[in-house]
C-alpha cells in the first residue's frame, strides 16, 4: 500500500471514528436526562481543556537567561484584568500588550 493512501486510511478512519464517538454520545442522552453528577461534571470540561492547552505555552522554559518568564507576567497581568473586569477582550488586549511589552523592554535595555 502507498504511503499517501495508508496516511489517507488513517485521517478517514480516525474521522469516522471520533464522529461515531461524538455521535453515540449524543444518541444516548438524547432521549433520556443526564444524570445530575455528569452534567454538573461536564460543566467544568471547557475550562479544564482551556487550562490543558494554555498552561504549558505559558510555562514553557524561556529562551533568554531572564529572571522572570514574560508569559508568565503576562499570563498573571490577564489574570487579573479577567478577574476586575469579565471581558474577554480586555482580558486579551491587556495580555498581548503586558506579552509585547515584556518581549520588547530587553531589547530596549540591552
Amino acid at each position: 500500500m502507498d504511503a499517501t493512501l495508508k496516511l489517507w486510511f488513517v485521517i478517514l478512519t480516525v474521522g469516522l471514528l471520533n464522529y461515531l464517538s461524538r455521535l453515540s454520545f449524543i444518541a444516548v442522552f438524547a432521549r433520556t436526562s443526564m444524570p445530575p453528577l455528569l452534567a454538573r461534571a461536564l460543566k467544568y470540561v471547557p475550562a479544564a481543556m482551556l487550562t490543558a492547552l494554555i498552561l504549558p505555552m505559558i510555562l514553557a522554559a524561556p529562551a533568554s537567561a531572564a529572571p522572570l518568564n514574560p508569559r508568565v507576567a503576562a499570563a498573571i497581568v490577564a489574570g487579573i484584568v479577567a478577574f476586575c473586569t469579565h471581558s474577554t477582550l480586555k482580558t486579551l488586549g491587556a495580555g498581548m500588550a503586558a506579552l509585547w511589552l515584556l518581549q520588547a523592554l530587553p531589547a530596549s535595555i540591552g
